[in-house]
């Protein structure tokens, strides 16, 4: 069974070419021509991943994410934008964006950034045997996507929960940013590790700040780790 993409983009030649080159590979495509359109379909369910331009009619594509998230927190976005700088591409991640595509782009990486995201949240639903993972007093439920630490409820974004979830399935062990890039992100970031060290500092404000015991350790020179308390 193919799976169902959805593009939200007003440009409708960037939307013909996304929409023949996608269905080439396989998928199943429907498109949006603005803001309002896109949001009604994205909430509709039923897609396994999203195409997103920024710079839309009616809602903008911020927006647009946004409304999905409080509703949706599972299906990978990809936003599409011509701006690239850094302040807007960890807006979007904060948002709940999953990638950032900066336009023009090279289809053949689009592909694959898609294909990666697509294998990825395939992998993560269908390898989740166990609902609760726990790491002292940490509580991550995988099917919920909630955290807590103690009783205390933990607000994380999609980026967030996915990089706590992949350092917690791999405790005890160090990973380098550039790890964390290729297996959280799905893609090389092309030396941009510091994206790594933000959503890091995300993370530690959460889940361990006021706490006598910190679970997110700096490896100093490699990278980081989920440490057990008495690990």
């Amino acid at each position: 069974m193919s799976e169902n993409i959805l593009i939200i983009e007003d440009e409708d030649g960037i939307a013909r070419i996304l929409q023949l080159e996608l269905e080439h590979e396989g998928y199943s495509v429907e498109r949006a021509k603005d803001g309002r359109s896109g949001l009604e379909m994205a909430m509709a369910g039923g897609w396994d991943l999203m195409l997103l331009d920024v710079m839309l009619p009616g809602l903008n594509g911020i927006e647009v994410l946004r409304r999905v998230r409080q509703n949706d927190t599972v299906t990978p976005i990809i936003l599409l934008t011509a701006r690239d700088t850094v302040p807007d591409k960890v807006s979007g991640f904060e948002h709940g964006a999953n990638d950032y595509v900066t336009k023009p782009f090279a289809m053949e990486e689009l592909l694959a950034r898609v294909r990666n995201l697509l294998r990825i949240f395939k992998a993560s639903r269908e390898g989740e045997t166990e609902d609760v993972l726990r790491i002292g007093d940490l509580t991550i439920e995988l099917m919920t996507r909630k955290v807590f630490r103690k009783d205390h409820s933990i607000d994380l974004t999609p980026r967030e929960f996915e990089l706590l979830l992949y350092l917690a399935r791999h405790k005890n062990e160090e990973k380098t940013r550039e790890e964390i890039l290729s297996d959280v992100w799905g893609y090389e970031y092309i030396g941009d590790t510091n994206v790594v060290d933000v959503y890091i500092r995300y993370l530690r404000q959460k889940m361990d700040k006021g706490y006598r015991h910190k679970l997110l350790h700096t490896v100093r020179g490699v990278g980081y780790m989920v440490k057990e308390p008495d690990a």
